[in-house]
């Protein structure tokens, strides 16, 4: 679980911003597997992200970025394959190679055909550009593609969670897109049933709600959830 003090310099440090979709992927996997780890917030906001200190990190300056010891990696899903192959306790992937196929595939649904068209530069841009109302409507729309996709791709896999009940790979993409889609995008999930259905799981998990938006150290106040 996150930590800000003790033996810091010994532990993981995760570089984090509170409503990073990308930054909560890695928050569950880490509490999933159990690992310590130093939460350093970013502010993305504020510009943080821009700095040199941060740049020398990841150049490209997104979050979430890993500091193990000597070795940083940066973006999510490589984050993600890193800690599955030196941390090998809670398996993000099953054995079944069709589950883990359909892993892959609800994992990039959310990774490249949604979460990327609601980044802040994006969303901002059409903000500015076409007001609030069609910013919104933007984001409705990539979600409900992607949704729907999901919808169809998981219909014959999904238990618990998304092809079974054991959370897995595309569970830690799903959990913080459904909630960002439902907090911060005002989507009706009754249009997505089984992904509903799932998300029951996800609030029952305490590996996942701790790593929710609402549950972070620099979350604002308003924007807390107990």
């Amino acid at each position: 679980m996150a930590s800000g003090g003790g033996e810091a310099s010994k532990k993981l440090k995760l570089y984090s911003y509170w409503r990073s979709s990308c930054s909560c992927r890695v928050r569950i996997a880490l509490n999933l597997k159990g690992l310590d780890y130093e939460y350093i917030a970013i502010n993305l906001l504020k510009g943080e992200n821009k700095t040199p200190e941060f740049l020398k990190l990841n150049p490209l300056g997104y979050v979430p970025v890993l500091v193990d010891g000597d070795i940083t990696v940066a973006d999510s899903f490589a984050i993600l394959l890193y800690l599955e192959e030196k941390y090998p306790q809670h398996p993000l992937l099953p054995q079944n190679i069709q589950k883990k196929a359909l892993h892959y595939q609800a994992a990039n649904i959310v990774y490249a055909s949604i979460q990327p068209y609601q980044n802040i530069p994006i969303i901002g841009y059409i903000k500015e550009k076409l007001g609030p109302d069609e910013m919104l409507a933007w984001c409705q729309h990539h979600i409900r593609k992607g949704f729907t996709a999901l919808e169809k791709l998981l219909e014959n896999h999904a238990g618990k969670y998304a092809t079974g009940d054991e959370p897995f790979l595309a569970d830690l993409f799903l959990a913080p897109q459904i909630d960002g889609a439902v907090r911060r995008f005002n989507l009706d999930m009754n249009e997505f049933p089984l992904l509903s259905k799932i998300n029951e799981s996800y609030n029952e998990h305490p590996a996942f709600q701790d790593a929710m938006p609402g549950k972070q150290p620099d979350t604002p106040p308003e924007a807390r959830v107990d």
